[in-house]
């Protein structure tokens, strides 16, 4: 029989500005939670028509940014770019050193672009790799249907249900699924013993965690590593329910961050700060690079360079799920 972990900590994630215009809740990265290897930050984001991520660094880390509505275009000085549409993720690894910026579509009906985004750190011995992206696709990411369709889960990367997601998505191994619960149903999550886990409730105040403790939405909730399993339960009384259990394996080095540069001393830091203003050891691009999106996102954007073509988007699914019917007859 599985043993629960306990819970050793809750934080509500309190919403602020951050970025140009852009409203954030975060609950690992702050006074509460400064980091819980290998997390660094944990932000969950709404921006408007405009109101984003102009270009910024990042080194020493990797980021994962999941949409879940809306959709948001991105682009670095490797000369990376694309959309994120609600549904899927991007996994880009910092390594040595990137400037990307990251801005919303508007949406024609004028509701938010909303999502999370999650740094993770890298290994002492992966700092200096190469900047890498990963895109995961709606289509791509397998679905656990249970208890006659109240209970879905999407493993986005790790094992649930017997469902299993093993791309390599980031250098630190990462198990992420997201739970959508209907009220009556319930859930039971197995979890690695080397993997730190969190909870983040998206939606919904009625789920009851370890048959004893009420998980709220925005609340952010902390397991120890007393346990290798976590479950919960939404009454009949309940309401729609929809939150992510995210793991990440636990990292033996100092965390030295200064923004988003992370190091795993002070002078590691020093370094990255000297490297990006004199734009050198990993920062050589920004010298001829220019951001085409951090000062907004047109329709002649979407439909050319950042290869956004909603009717393209649509193939590329067709043709991935035939492909993948046809393997599994």
């Amino acid at each position: 029989m599985s043993a629960l972990r306990t819970i050793k900590k809750i934080i509500y994630a309190q919403e602020q500005s951050e970025g140009v215009g852009a409203r954030v809740r975060r609950s690992i990265g702050g006074m509460s939670a400064r980091n819980f290897t290998p997390f660094l930050m944990l932000d969950h984001f709404s921006s408007g028509s405009t109101n984003g991520f102009p270009e910024h660094p990042h080194s020493g880390q990797e980021t994962i940014t999941y949409i879940l509505n809306g959709a948001l275009a991105h682009e670095d000085f490797t000369g990376s770019k694309g959309i994120l549409y609600s549904g899927d993720l991007q996994f880009m690894t910092a390594g040595k050193g990137v400037v990307h910026s990251e801005m919303p579509i508007p949406s024609e009906d004028g509701s938010p672009n909303v999502g999370l985004q999650l740094w993770v750190d890298l290994p002492e011995h992966l700092k200096n790799v190469e900047p890498r992206y990963r895109d995961l696709r709606a289509w791509e990411i397998p679905e656990v249907v249970q208890q006659e369709g109240k209970l879905r889960v999407r493993v986005i990367s790790g094992k649930s249900y017997g469902v299993e997601s093993v791309k390599e998505l980031a250098y630190t191994p990462i198990n992420y699924y997201y739970f959508q619960m209907k009220p009556g149903s319930h859930f039971k999550q197995e979890l690695q013993k080397d993997f730190n886990y969190f909870l983040y409730v998206l939606k919904g105040n009625s789920l009851v965690l370890n048959n004893d403790t009420l998980a709220k939405q925005h609340h952010n909730h902390f397991f120890d590593v007393d346990g290798d399993a976590v479950e919960g339960l939404n009454p009949e009384s309940g309401e729609d329910v929809e939150f992510v259990i995210i793991g990440g394996q636990k990292l033996d080095q100092n965390i030295v961050q200064h923004g988003p540069f992370v190091a795993t001393s002070q002078a590691g830091i020093q370094k990255a700060f000297v490297d990006y203003q004199f734009a050198q050891n990993g920062f050589e691009n920004l010298r001829s690079w220019k951001s085409l999106i951090s000062n907004g996102v047109s329709k002649e954007m979407i439909q050319g360079p950042l290869n956004g073509n909603l009717e393209k988007r649509e193939q590329a699914k067709n043709a991935y799920l035939a492909k993948h019917q046809s393997h599994e007859v």
